[in-house]
């Protein structure tokens, strides 16, 4: 397993592929990742060289931000739109969607499971 970023990446996949496991790193800038340092895309994980996999690691560390500082300047901004209760600060502390989605159906991932509620459920009379 080469490890990049802090991340293990599988060894037996295309490294355009294995580079989308670190969090910030989608195909768009793997496929740049590796125009950069030079490997063709066919290339498996288990192929490269260590010279190779050292200067891939110094492309990610040098020009993206990716995993660790990623991660906390996403929930920064988030947690500076919840300070400023702005509308959008506002739709993540209650945990609804932000974007403009409708609520009044679907919105299950955000929202979680239905709850049940009370006295909802009549039963008809004959």
């Amino acid at each position: 397993m080469a490890r990049i970023a802090g991340v293990n990446i599988p060894t037996g996949k295309r490294v355009e592929i294995a580079l989308t496991y670190i969090f910030g790193i989608g195909r768009t800038k793997a496929r740049q990742i590796c125009a950069k340092v030079g490997v063709p895309s066919e290339r498996r994980v288990n192929q490269l060289t260590e010279d190779e996999a050292i200067r891939i690691r110094e492309v990610i560390d040098g020009d993206y931000q990716v995993e660790g500082d990623l991660r906390r300047e996403v929930s920064m901004n988030i947690k500076r739109l919840m300070d400023l209760g702005c509308y959008r600060g506002l739709r993540h502390r209650r945990r609804l969607p932000v974007r403009g989605q409708r609520t009044h159906t679907n919105a299950r991932t955000r929202k979680g499971p239905a709850r049940a509620i009370a006295g909802k459920k009549r039963v008809l009379k004959p």
